[in-house]
């Protein structure tokens, strides 16, 4: 069971995701909001597997309000809008609902995030000391203390090691999903780190060895958690 919650300054637009939930067997709809700034306390205290968010909202858009979250969960998009559509995929959603939507497209929108939350969980065995990591039509086997940092590089991650780079058609989402936490953190939208492999930590960057990468502000909170494993 997936457990999720929707934002939407319409009341009638949560009144359907809140009918159409309740026939997808595998989503547990815990909570709607109308005002986006009183879910991030909510989503503090909650573990939350997928947001339904509407874009277009008086106080802050959903663009900018997922844009906040450090860590957000899965999302589908839901407006009547669709020229923020390609904007929505470069922040990882899962997918991206017009409104009106009827009972299928809504399916398959939550079809693709159980799809993916298995995926995530398929991959989150830490006892591991590797992972496959798909590049082309091969799958290479790449060993978790090789892995110095990945970065996002459009619609693909490139996965550093010392000697070379591996390239694979991921999201940032699955790539966290694929590096356990224990060894990997996000400092970054656009990368995540192997906490063995920093050498340096200032205020807004920080060294991978001689590789220098930014930190950003969403991601400040991290560093301590860092400090403590490294240095």
């Amino acid at each position: 069971m997936l457990a999720a919650i929707a934002i939407d300054d319409e009341p009638v637009a949560l009144d359907v995701i809140k009918n159409l939930s309740a026939k997808i067997p595998f989503i547990d709809l815990k909570a709607t909001f109308t005002n986006a700034f009183e879910v991030i306390d909510f989503l503090r205290k909650e573990k939350i597997d997928l947001l339904f968010l509407d874009i277009k909202m008086p106080d802050i858009s959903g663009i900018d309000f997922l844009r906040s979250i450090p860590n957000p969960p899965m999302v589908i998009f839901t407006t009547a809008y669709s020229e923020h559509a390609v904007q929505s995929f470069e922040l990882d959603a899962i997918d991206y609902l017009l409104k009106p939507f009827s009972l299928p497209r809504f399916l398959k929108a939550c079809n693709k995030v159980l799809e993916q939350y298995q995926f995530r969980n398929k991959h989150s065995d830490t006892s591991s000391s590797s992972v496959f990591i798909k590049s082309g039509y091969e799958q290479l086997r790449v060993e978790l203390n090789d892995i110095l940092y990945a970065e996002s590089n459009g619609n693909y991650i490139d996965f550093v090691l010392p000697d070379k780079k591996i390239t694979s058609r991921l999201t940032m989402s699955d790539a966290e999903a694929l590096l356990p936490a224990s060894l990997f953190v996000r400092i970054h939208r656009s990368y995540i780190i192997a906490k063995k492999h920093v050498t340096k930590i200032e205020r807004t960057v920080i060294w991978i060895n001689k590789i220098e990468l930014p930190i950003g502000s969403n991601y400040f909170h991290l560093l301590p958690n860092i400090k403590s494993d490294k240095l």
